[in-house]
């Protein structure tokens, strides 16, 4: 049986940015490390994860987070792909954009295009892909350490779910809700403690396992 190949495309929880004791969760905590774990040796996860990754948009404070500016590139690194697991969208609440409700599902929508749209053939197949909306932001973000989020992101961040699904249904791609499963630390109000990375892993394993191995 021929290896599996996953791109987890990300911000600062693919990253694994510890809101406890600060830096980085260790590889074998971090979401995509228990996702490997649990996948086994058939399976390899590649962890492209960046704090402060947008969507679409350009951080004027932090260059080279726009996510669909650097998604090709990944892809075209990474290939041949069998799945790509996109989970972005919080930074988008940052601000400086003052995005709308709408603007989020339009600006997912342009991320599954550029996977869609990317050249892969003659020599690669299109990989499936698995839209992740992302965990909702505690209240009183704006006033932790993360402040550069608006007031209304955490309502905001509660939106995610239904425009993700809608595009990601618009566009056939396969969708899962990470506040299902996870949430953000009383902590930072942003990033997720070890507990809930292995809630995430656990619950992508049988997301994935359902997609590629029907």
């Amino acid at each position: 049986m021929m290896k599996r190949h996953i791109l987890c495309y990300g911000d600062s929880n693919t990253f694994g940015t510890d809101p406890v004791h600060g830096g980085r969760h260790p590889d074998s905590i971090r979401w995509t490390g228990v996702l490997q774990e649990r996948l086994g040796e058939q399976y390899r996860i590649i962890e492209e994860g960046c704090g402060g990754r947008t969507t679409v948009f350009d951080d004027a404070l932090s260059p080279g987070r726009n996510g669909l500016t650097a998604l090709t590139t990944c892809i075209a690194s990474h290939n041949p792909l069998d799945l790509i697991i996109v989970m972005l969208g919080t930074n988008d609440l940052k601000k400086q954009y003052s995005l709308t409700e709408w603007d989020l599902g339009r600006a997912m929508e342009r991320i599954i295009d550029a996977i869609r749209n990317f050249p892969y053939h003659p020599y690669y197949q299109q990989p499936e892909i698995l839209i992740v909306s992302p965990i909702r932001i505690r209240e009183g973000v704006s006033k932790a350490v993360y402040g550069c989020f608006t007031e209304e992101a955490p309502v905001m961040s509660g939106h995610f779910c239904t425009q993700y699904e809608a595009v990601s249904r618009e566009k056939g791609c396969h969708f899962f809700d990470a506040a299902r499963v996870a949430e953000a630390s009383e902590e930072d109000r942003l990033h997720m403690t070890a507990e809930n990375h292995r809630k995430l892993a656990e619950a992508l394993e049988a997301e994935v396992r359902k997609i590629l191995e029907k």
